[in-house]
């Protein structure tokens, strides 16, 4: 379940739709147009990235890539889609060919975000698009060899394509897929960029207007309002107070802001799909010596993940200096409460979460390019829990922060 699964089961469903009653008026309406001047991605981006997947392939004896609907057809093709039991996809080869496949009657939606010079082969709904595939495979000689699937297609689509390529081997495109998101380009980490100066602003913004008595639907419902007015579009806005901060994603119990308590805020928006989330915690009112203590052990965790972020270190060792740091004061040990439940960070891009992970035994190596949150939470149930996140990316010379983390608990927002 991901965040904003868990915001609507903490009642927060609503706040992406509307701003609450009463509140409005707070609204400030002087916040910059942070968005104005991002650039989409281009259409020969994705022509790039379409011939970096078929040297990928090559390289790793790949014939073919299936992609369903979702972020990774977006990322090649331009096209968003939905999922259903009706497939959607692309087909890439080695040779640097796509074909986009859909359903007769979707065609004409389909080909309004596709950004790339395709093919558009369709299916009628008595026919199966699995089938459809493999001939269009076999028509290029294709139906023997290895075929890649991308890792969140569906087994109905993958059974499918097996069942109708006896011949051909089925094998994980990670190698392709993968290879090309994981490593941004410039114009990527420009819309990342602005992604996160929109979300740092609307937490600037909202954090000094936090009442006694919001509730978490209240709160997130300013940092998104604050959000569309800058250009950005909400991806989710976790708000979590007092003792329910303790939970990493929260609880179902009744929550309002109460003098002493902690609020953590956990928000994140997409700029032309490109993704920030970022954290803070702040208390209402005045901290209490164990706050204070707890929120700048967890804000020199952060920096004991940036400071072993280095190129060529694998990202597991990342989560390994965080969870040393945090034993040696007492915490854990492992993901042992109280002490971080949860793995140091996540890839991040079109996705609010993908690969690969900031976690235990990740061996990939730290790569120029790799984006990633950073953010070792640290949770004593039944009390509270301090999350600060901020993401960054890995340049050639190093981690480089999208945002600054705030340096007090006295200034939350940075």
């Amino acid at each position: 379940m991901n965040r904003r699964d868990f915001a609507k089961l903490a009642g927060l469903g609503a706040v992406a739709a509307a701003t609450p009653v009463g509140l409005a008026a707070r609204q400030s309406d002087a916040l910059p147009k942070l968005a104005a001047n991002a650039q989409p991605i281009t259409p020969e981006e994705r022509a790039m990235r379409i011939q970096r997947a078929a040297a990928l392939m090559r390289a790793n004896d790949i014939d073919a890539v299936l992609i369903e609907a979702g972020s990774s057809l977006t990322y090649f093709t331009g096209v968003r889609w939905w999922r259903s039991e009706r497939l959607t996809g692309a087909v890439l080869t080695r040779e640097g060919e796509c074909v986009v496949t859909t359903p007769f009657f979707e065609e004409p939606s389909v080909r309004e975000s596709l950004a790339i010079e395709a093919e558009v082969a369709t299916w009628d709904e008595h026919e199966d698009p699995l089938a459809k595939v493999a001939a269009w495979l076999a028509a290029r000689g294709l139906d023997k060899g290895q075929v890649g699937i991308e890792e969140t297609v569906r087994y109905f689509a993958v059974g499918g394509l097996a069942a109708a390529m006896p011949d051909a081997r089925i094998v994980s495109a990670n190698p392709v897929v993968r290879g090309c998101r994981m490593f941004k380009s410039p114009a990527e980490l420009a819309l990342m960029q602005v992604a996160n100066d929109i979300t740092q602003a609307a937490y600037r913004d909202v954090i000094p207007r936090i009442e006694a008595g919001m509730t978490p639907s209240d709160i997130g419902g300013m940092i998104n309002a604050a959000t569309r007015q800058m250009g950005g579009s909400p991806e989710f806005a976790l708000v979590l107070l007092g003792e329910a901060s303790a939970y990493p994603h929260g609880t179902g119990m009744p929550q309002e802001v109460r003098p002493g308590e902690v609020v953590l805020m956990d928000c994140g928006c997409n700029v032309h799909g490109y993704q920030s989330d970022i954290s803070r915690t702040m208390v209402f009112g005045e901290a209490t010596p164990k706050q204070r203590l707890v929120w700048s052990q967890m804000r020199q965790g952060q920096d004991v993940a940036f400071e072993a972020a280095q190129l060529g270190r694998s990202a597991g060792e990342v989560d390994d200096a965080v969870r040393a740091y945090y034993e040696g004061l007492g915490y854990g040990p492992d993901y042992k409460l109280p002490g971080t439940s949860h793995r140091t960070g996540h890839g991040i891009g079109l996705d609010g979460h993908e690969p690969i992970n900031l976690v235990r035994g990740e061996e990939t190596a730290l790569a120029p390019g790799m984006c990633f949150s950073n953010e070792p939470g640290i949770y004593l149930p039944g009390e509270f829990g301090i999350r600060l996140e901020d993401c960054f990316t890995m340049t050639e010379s190093g981690p480089r922060w999208f945002t600054t983390p705030p340096n007090s608990i006295d200034d939350p927002a940075g």
